[in-house]
């Protein structure tokens, strides 16, 4: 039976339902990404799932005995003492079961020592020293302790590395129970969601199926929804023409016509449109120099904490850089030395000339809280400059998906989403010709993430981008520099290239500042060899290998799409999630072979 069952569900708070009269079962044992527009209502549907919240009409039916844990978007700011104690805190046992205090009170160190000892945690480590990746773990460990029957995660990837967020979908696809969770992270859907669940204008949407078959599902609905509200307007338009036409449309015997308009307006009039996407607009200031920042050998440590040594690079205009390493590696700091923000303690550093930076902060410390969104764009000012025009702030911010209303509205009461957008607006309404992003898609629905994935690769002036949005990288950036164990090191591409580099021997930074600044043509000084017999049979056999691979990879997406496929038993459906992973690492295997004998190829 479900494990959970919600049967005509409503809840609004002020303007549009959220949710309007949703129906929706949840089946034991599958992995649901939950996906809507900023402010579309996943957070409101899973506290209502966990209880925090009641609807204003409807039910939401569990199994007996089912369990809900809900990890929070946010970490608290008043949680401290060891970490023991925290994830304590999540431990739920059942009286009936306990035969006494004591008995219970055993149960439940039980339970924390087997969490913590499964999630790598120092139970004696103080909560409010830890980063907010760990904090994240920790709240992780508490949603975890009692075993819920349904674990729901709010964008569990914020504030977590690239390292953190591998072992993070590594654990979770482990995990043997019902999971419900809202990402922003792409490729953190693509790997763990076998259902698509959407919210989109007060309606639940069960898409059952992966997230790559999701969007092209979603393009092919888009489409013939805007076909048939077409159709509908030109067929309003009609009888609008003809009830104009004169006193004889009113008389008895059109009475039905009549009657057919009025329906015809009413149901127009109850149309929720989509929301439209956010009209990004990078404002480019002056040309820049060809030359960014040139920076020979530097070095910097903060007391005994080394940051970087001896790391060479050159940026010129245009390029668009990334920056990975883990938390608390010193990223934001490498990024104010590359700016010339911060004088290196050996070493040193050129930069261009006409350079006006626009700054991105993770922390969005360049909000007030107490200020409205007009207030924060416009700096006092009702306009903002748009190229060489001026624009009222609350046309430009409309473009940013704010009504009129939204924008007297304090930052203090956003989303988070929200606030990421106030930021962007604020930033993108000023010339800039590099743009500086420290953690830009945290929060960010998956559409805003795509245009502003489009703008700037089409912004015409330099980007440094901080990021552990792996999908994001490899769609932006053209090279990357990264913290690794032994040192600060870059490599062309983004985050895919890196991992398929990272196991050759690297071109040392210095080599490719070098290269860079001269503007000389790429030469691989690595000596040239020729496929041996065997590899190159090898690499014949690959494109056929590869196609035969997609077509089992889309026959069992094209199976797991059929709404019969959860009705199995949890076997076998688990049997062929194990069967898709499988097919997929293969593929993947495959074409980094393949890409790596064709390298071999090319060199010759």
């Amino acid at each position: 039976m479900p494990l959970i069952t919600i049967r005509d569900l409503s809840i609004r708070f002020r303007g549009p339902a959220l949710l309007d009269g949703v129906d929706c079962t949840i089946e034991p044992g599958q992995r649901i990404g939950l996906l809507g527009r900023n402010g579309a209502g996943k957070t409101t549907f899973m506290r209502m799932l966990r209880g925090d919240v009641q609807p204003d009409h409807g039910q939401i039916l569990f199994a007996a005995g089912t369990k809900v844990s809900l990890l929070p978007q946010d970490v608290p700011k008043d949680v401290q003492g060891s970490i023991a104690s925290v994830v304590a805190e999540g431990v739920l046992i059942d009286s009936e079961e306990a035969d006494d205090e004591h008995d219970a009170e055993w149960r439940s160190q039980h339970q924390v020592d087997k969490i913590l000892s499964r999630m790598e945690l120092d139970p004696e480590a103080k909560f409010e020293l830890l980063s907010s990746g760990m904090k994240r773990r920790v709240l992780l460990a508490k949603s975890l302790v009692s075993s819920p029957d349904l674990l729901l995660l709010d964008e569990p990837t914020n504030h977590l590395d690239i390292e953190a967020i591998g072992w993070l979908e590594e654990f979770l696809g482990r995990w043997n129970a019902s999971l419900l969770f809202v990402t922003h992270d792409r490729m953190f859907l693509r790997k763990l969601a076998t259902r698509i669940l959407e919210i989109d204008r007060g309606r639940l949407f069960d898409w059952s199926c992966d997230y790559d078959t999701f969007l092209r599902r979603k393009d092919e609905a888009l489409a013939a929804e805007e076909k048939q509200n077409a159709l509908f307007d030109k067929r309003l338009a009609e009888e609008e023409v003809w009830i104009r036409q004169g006193i004889k449309a009113r008389r008895t015997r059109n009475e039905g016509r009549v009657r057919a308009l009025k329906e015809l307006r009413l149901e127009r009039s109850e149309r929720r449109s989509a929301v439209g996407k956010v009209n990004l607009k990078i404002q480019e200031g002056r040309r820049s120099g060809n030359l960014i920042a040139e920076v020979e050998d530097v070095s910097f440590s903060f007391e005994d904490n080394e940051i970087v040594r001896g790391f060479s690079t050159t940026i010129m205009r245009n390029d668009k850089v990334g920056l990975m390493g883990p938390n608390g590696v010193g990223k934001t700091t490498l990024l104010r030395i590359l700016l010339g923000q911060l004088t290196p303690q050996a070493g040193s550093v050129r930069t261009g000339t006409n350079i006006e930076i626009a700054y991105f902060d993770q922390l969005r410390e360049q909000l007030d809280e107490e200020q409205t969104v007009q207030e924060c764009v416009g700096e006092g000012s009702d306009t903002v400059g748009i190229g060489d025009s001026k624009q009222h702030v609350i046309g430009y911010l409309q473009k940013f998906l704010f009504t009129p209303e939204r924008t007297r509205t304090p930052i203090r009461f956003l989303s988070g989403g929200e606030r990421n957008r106030v930021l962007l607006a604020k930033l993108f309404c000023r010339p800039a010709n590099v743009i500086v992003l420290d953690e830009p898609t945290n929060d960010l629905d998956s559409e805003t993430l795509e245009m502003l994935e489009e703008r700037l690769i089409d912004f015409q002036g330099t980007v440094l981008l901080v990021s552990h949005d792996r999908a994001f990288l490899n769609n932006v950036v053209t090279s990357t520099i990264v913290f690794e164990p032994d040192g600060v090191r870059e490599y062309v591409g983004g985050y895919d290239d890196w991992l398929r580099q990272r196991t050759m021997r690297p071109v040392t930074a210095t080599q490719t500042a070098k290269k860079k600044a001269s503007k000389s043509t790429d030469v691989d000084t690595t000596p040239t060899r020729r496929l041996s017999y065997k590899e190159q049979r090898e690499l014949d056999a690959l494109p056929e290998a590869i196609e035969k691979l997609e077509a089992e990879v889309a026959k069992l997406h094209q199976q797991m799409a059929e709404p019969t496929f959860y009705q199995q038993s949890r076997d076998q459906i688990a049997k062929k999630q194990l069967e898709l992973k499988d097919l997929g690492d293969k593929l993947a295997n495959a074409y980094s072979r393949w890409e790596e004998l064709e390298r071999v190829t090319d060199s010759v």
